[in-house]
């Protein structure tokens, strides 16, 4: 069975642009956002890498970490990061995972347990690599997002989810479709009508089992 949402991730050790990395430490109190790929110099996966590193500072504002996952070796990922710059025009500092042992591929689902390595591989070897999995300070996946290799990630959504995940985060609340921050929420059913306005104030009853509400400030 696959990883489902609120399973610890999986732990694991490995080498990194970044050195030896433990998941689990690594990630520390912060939130932590994993992303794959099939493998290195190649167009679609440079622009995603790129479009991460431009968002560096949006990441870091909401208390996380990112990390690449590539079947392929730190020497060939420390040679890419300078194609990945230059797309992006930016430093691109976040850790990117050995994984040509299929360790993190395997673990996470992200490959068949039957993959392997063949000589003179193309990025079709690996096809299925291209997941996101969003997990929080208690080690949780939180969320996650599975991509063909033909289509790129929109990172624009990943921090909208991010920024979804977080609000909601212990708070009886759930965010409505195509939300994003400044919104109204939805108030959890949970909660009666009394108890949403004690916790929220005003609250804006469209049905009776669908009310929208200012998160407080």
């Amino acid at each position: 069975m696959g990883l489902r949402i609120n399973d610890i991730a999986p732990n694991f050790t490995a080498d990194s642009t970044a050195g030896t990395i433990t998941l689990h430490d690594w990630i520390g109190d912060s939130y932590a956002i994993l992303f794959s790929h099939p493998k290195d110099f190649t167009p679609v996966c440079t622009t995603e890498f790129g479009a991460v590193a431009q968002l560096a500072g949006e990441f870091a504002a909401r208390n996380t970490k990112v990390m690449g996952i590539s079947v392929d070796s730190v020497e060939e990922h420390r040679k890419w990061v300078k194609d990945i710059e230059a797309i992006a025009g930016t430093p691109a500092d976040f850790p990117i995972i050995d994984d040509t042992s299929l360790t993190v591929a395997k673990l996470y689902d992200m490959l068949p347990a039957d993959a392997y390595l063949p000589d003179g591989r193309t990025s079709a070897n690996t096809a299925t690599v291209r997941t996101v999995f969003i997990i929080g300070p208690d080690k949780k996946i939180r969320l996650t997002m599975n991509y063909p290799m033909s289509v790129g990630r929109n990172f624009a959504e990943v921090l909208r989810a991010l920024d979804a995940v977080r609000a909601t985060d212990g708070a009886p609340i759930a965010t409505p479709a195509n939300w994003v921050p400044g919104q109204d929420v939805i108030v959890a059913l949970s909660l009666t009508d009394a108890q949403a306005r004690d916790t929220f104030g005003e609250i804006d009853i469209r049905l009776p089992y669908l009310r929208f509400a200012k998160v407080p400030a």
